[in-house]
């Protein structure tokens, strides 16, 4: 852990890439892990297009029940971890594929939201795009002031990521100096695909997480525990 900790000492350019095993810790369920959300629920019942199209009351339900669970979380310490890190790094980038906006909440500030914001609306018929505190609504599905239906502003399955996000993900991957790949399975695409981008890039890559993940065996460090245990010890 020491060259570890030295590594992240010396460099100018850091990228963070997060997953929901950061989140975890502060009682969000992650996807797929013990207890996960998809273990409840079919993705393709309430995360596509064709799902809130075809019953966008229920859809919004699942979501306002994710808004009140995650309303109540607090940020870990591993959140709280990146932030220190961010504060004395002249170069960071933090990328997220978690919605919850813990990252926000802990004061993290670069962040790049790769499968967008679960506390920003959409609207689907003029596309504007608003701040959404709210853990309850005065009707399901919610409507904007032109009247179109509001959705949820995620990335949902069969949709594509935001372009900007995504090009400012590959950038600072390619430009670190360390890459830090936190709480994530390395299965989800193209997300995964960052943690090869960055050691091709000639970034030393550490990764933290509860099991190996198909990237462990390229990374330069591995570390098995939870984010909020390891990453404070990192820092």
């Amino acid at each position: 852990m020491e060259e570890a900790r030295r590594w992240l000492e010396e460099a100018s350019r850091i990228a963070v890439l997060t997953g929901a095993g950061i989140s975890a810790e502060s009682g969000v369920p992650t996807f797929r892990g013990a207890g996960g959300l998809w273990r409840q629920y079919r993705p393709e019942d309430l995360a596509t297009p064709e799902a809130f199209a075809r019953d966008p009351k229920t859809v919004w339900e699942w979501y306002v029940w994710r808004r009140k669970l995650i309303s109540k979380a607090q940020p870990s310490a591993g959140h709280r971890a990146l932030v220190e890190l961010e504060e004395r790094t002249p170069q960071f980038t933090l990328v997220t594929q978690n919605v919850d906006g813990l990252h926000d909440r802990a004061g993290s500030r670069n962040i790049c939201k790769l499968h967008g914001d679960l506390w920003v609306v959409r609207c689907t018929a003029c596309g504007r795009e608003t701040w959404d505190g709210r853990t309850s609504f005065p009707e399901l599905p919610p409507r904007c002031e032109c009247g179109g239906l509001l959705r949820p502003a995620v990335v949902w399955f069969g949709e594509p990521l935001p372009p900007e996000a995504w090009q400012t993900a590959e950038e600072a991957m390619s430009a670190a100096e360390v890459a830090l790949i936190v709480g994530t399975s390395a299965v989800v695409y193209p997300a995964a695909g960052l943690i090869p981008l960055a050691k091709q890039a000639g970034a030393k890559v550490i990764e933290v997480n509860l099991e190996a993940t198909p990237y462990s065996g390229i990374v330069d460090k591995s570390f098995r525990g939870k984010a909020g245990e390891v990453l404070p010890q990192l820092v």
